[in-house]
């Protein structure tokens, strides 16, 4: 199953568990461990965590969500930032793995997290980020969980500056692109009398035509001819389930990569007619690791394409031209610019 990044208030959201940004003694404290606690009912849920009584930075432990939608509650330390010396990324990696480890034991299906140590612990926030997001993807490629990574706001949520900036400035530069060649799509239409000057109109004299050398390829054979026939004429589905085929891949891999439910892709594996989402499409172009020209090939079939006015589109094409195929990464970056997710 998917990982999800929404805007909301963690403690309405109704999943099997929802995770406590927590202090090692357990106790109330500000930011989203005060929420939490509030929201569960505080003398409640400091009595189940009075009878645990500590947790060390890195592990997670377990109590009943009381009040709150979700069933359970599961408490992870974070480290406090300290410059990035002392460990403290290697802490909160252990932090998401220990809580997820500890989520799969219970046999939870879905939980949401904040990011953590991100608040008043002083992460900064996109490393905080691209711990959450590697940790949980990791989790997922071996792993059936539905995971949502829950930001209050956008201040909670930051790509790193050089990341931001490289995407920004490819968005920008493809826009003046597009716009160059749409003044020379203008240009070139243009009437010849109007566009070209005299001189280029006259023709040239009768002795000056050279022979014409044709260099044409070698016919295909029969069964080269038929086989590229068959393709030209291949669906969405038949193609998808050929570039999985001949990669190599298992169903597993292709759904994980593209961060979609296994039941959305056993539909579409079961369905030869089925038209996804553009963004599961998308999705699947990055799971099989395509390049552009293989990507919108396989857009075209389902009766898309990508298109140099929509900036979620040059986001994705950002990815594919860098060869980063992290569908993670990527939809980190979407989120930060407001855009759709790829994947469910």
């Amino acid at each position: 199953m998917p990982l999800e990044i929404v805007r909301n208030d963690i403690t309405l959201m109704r999943v099997d568990a929802i995770v406590n940004a927590a202090n090692e003694r357990l106790l109330m404290g500000g930011g989203v461990c005060g929420a939490i606690f509030a929201a569960a009912g505080a003398e409640a849920l400091t009595k189940a965590c009075a009878k645990i009584g500590y947790c060390k930075t890195g592990d997670a432990v377990l109590t009943r969500g009381f009040a709150l939608p979700a069933k359970y509650v599961i408490h992870a330390v974070g480290p406090v930032w300290r410059g990035g010396t002392v460990g403290e990324t290697e802490l909160l990696a252990a932090c998401y793995d220990n809580a997820l480890s500890l989520a799969l034991r219970q046999g939870i299906k879905s939980i949401a997290f904040p990011l953590i140590s991100s608040g008043i612990y002083g992460f900064p926030k996109d490393v905080a980020l691209s711990v959450a997001t590697a940790r949980i993807g990791a989790f997922l490629r071996e792993n059936e969980m539905l995971v949502y990574l829950v930001v209050f706001d956008r201040a909670s949520f930051q790509l790193s500056e050089q990341r931001f900036r490289s995407i920004q400035s490819y968005i920008d530069d493809r826009a003046v692109f597009a716009t160059e060649a749409l003044h020379a799509r203008r240009f070139a239409s243009m009437s010849p009398s109007s566009a070209m000057p005299a001189a280029a109109k006259m023709p040239e004299p009768c002795g000056s035509i050279q022979p014409t050398v044709s260099h044409h390829a070698p016919a295909p054979s029969n069964k080269a001819l038929e086989q590229m026939l068959q393709r030209a004429g291949e669906g969405f589905t038949q193609r998808l389930l050929r570039l999985i085929d001949e990669r190599g891949m298992t169903d597993p891999q292709v759904y994980q990569r593209a961060n979609l439910d296994r039941r959305l892709f056993s539909k579409i594996r079961s369905n030869r007619d089925y038209r996804p989402a553009k963004n599961t499409a998308l999705a699947l172009a990055v799971a099989l690791r395509l390049n552009l020209d293989e990507t919108a090939d396989l857009l075209r079939r389902a009766g898309y394409a990508l298109s140099p006015s929509s900036r979620a589109d040059l986001i994705v094409e950002y990815f594919l031209r860098e060869e980063n195929y992290d569908i993670f990464e990527i939809n980190e970056a979407l989120f930060a610019f407001d855009e759709s997710l790829l994947g469910s």
